[in-house]
């Protein structure tokens, strides 16, 4: 178990870690090309509907046929995607680069497929404890990222610096390897229920749906934050003349991934201890009142530190706690696939709070739309995670 949690947190910090940075590269990009912020928003949403969208195929593979090769495409396409995204003068090749291939990496190199592989390696009472340990990874990979990227682009200019990323991204190759199961098979228990019964079991359960709904939430949120944050504080860079719009965005962006340590880690804890659906609501409008105090507070670095501190352990707070559910309510025999179908709506909200921050901001000039939206959605949330039921589905074997 040591080694699957070690590796698996390494694939996942160098896959969330990287496509973390990516806002900061949103005007830089947009500035030497001379495309509006919708150009870059809508790679971005792109990459994020493609990941969403791909991920239960992916996770079907996985759990079918093992991880393992699933991540070694994966590491390739992420490395390819991000020297694409730096050589691509034009729209149509950033766009295919950094939405479709970096899009199809994801779908193999984060949350999903690692929790597959926790999900067949760890006991069920360890289950959400590891991971959220491995979310807790993938926030340090966030953390340590965002001055790396900042640095990169600093000393190397945006070119460069995608190269690098894309060097470095070409590690999760020799991560996979680590991570290959070697006695792998697939699981034919609970009445050898196949992939279609999984799936119409799935969707009509209710707990499933609400689950799903919430999800999507939590995509609008936190991809339009990662994306948006840095333009945003731009914007109000007259507040806070003698600090500089991007070390306040650097910093904010980082304690996002510094206090997701804590918050991804302590959801993992929690979830052992509490109804994982409780913790799940509170997260959600917790995520709506710090948007509301960030708003009408003065906007200071002060302020924008802290909202970032909070948002940031709120962050990826909901991902070892929905999965979790996931896996007690229909076990481990598809859990990667069914992690999957449910991170699809996940990906449909980071799709709407990508590109409607950059569609909106370029038709108002301003983003307040956009966080009014992002607080409506959170309150949807808090209600609709209340009604799910935490217990295992009852099958009747088949004949």
């Amino acid at each position: 178990m040591k080694d699957v949690l070690i590796y698996g947190g390494l694939m996942v910090t160098l896959s969330m870690g990287i496509r973390h940075g990516f806002g900061l590269f949103n005007l830089p990009i947009t500035s030497a090309n001379g495309w509006g912020r919708e150009t870059f928003a809508l790679t971005i949403a792109l990459q994020n509907l493609i990941w969403g969208a791909v991920q239960p195929i992916t996770g079907a593979l996985a759990d079918r046929y093992g991880a393992f090769k699933i991540m070694v495409a994966g590491g390739i396409l992420y490395a390819l995607g991000l020297a694409g995204m730096a050589v691509s003068t034009d729209v149509m090749n950033f766009t295919l680069a950094g939405g479709l291939l970096i899009g199809l990496a994801q779908t193999a190199t984060t949350y999903s497929v690692i929790y597959g592989i926790l999900g067949r390696n760890v006991s069920a009472e360890k289950r959400v404890w590891a991971m959220g340990i491995t979310a807790a990874a993938g926030s340090f990979g966030q953390f340590l990222m965002i001055p790396a990227e900042q640095g990169l682009l600093s000393t190397l200019g945006t070119q460069d610096a995608l190269l690098m990323l894309a060097l470095m991204a070409s590690l999760m190759i020799p991560t996979a390897f680590m991570l290959r199961e070697k006695n792998f098979t697939h699981n034919h228990k609970l009445g050898d229920q196949t992939i279609k019964q999984a799936l119409k079991e799935a969707i009509g359960n209710p707990s499933f749906r609400y689950l799903t709904l919430g999800y999507f939430v939590c995509g609008f949120q936190v991809v339009f934050i990662a994306v948006h944050l840095a333009p945003y504080l731009k914007d109000l860079s007259s507040s806070y003349p003698a600090v500089g719009a991007p070390v306040v965005a650097t910093t904010a962006l980082a304690l996002i991934g510094l206090f997701n340590i804590f918050g991804t880690y302590s959801s993992g804890i929690l979830g052992q201890r509490f109804p994982k659906r409780y913790l799940l609501s509170a997260i959600y409008i917790g995520r709506s009142i710090a948007i509301v105090a960030f708003l009408l507070l003065p906007p200071t670095p002060m302020s924008t530190y802290i909202f970032a501190a909070i948002m940031g352990f709120l962050w990826l707070s909901t991902i070892p706690l929905t999965n979790g559910i996931v896996a007690q309510i229909f076990g481990v025999k598809y859990l990667t696939m069914l992690s999957g179908l449910i991170f699809f709506s996940h990906q449909l909200g980071s799709f709407c709070g990508a590109f409607l921050g950059g569609y909106l901001f370029d038709k108002t000039g301003s983003y307040l739309i956009v966080w009014e939206i992002a607080i409506g959605l959170g309150v949807f949330a808090f209600l609709v995670n209340l009604p799910v039921k935490e217990r295992a589905i009852h099958r009747v074997a088949n004949a």
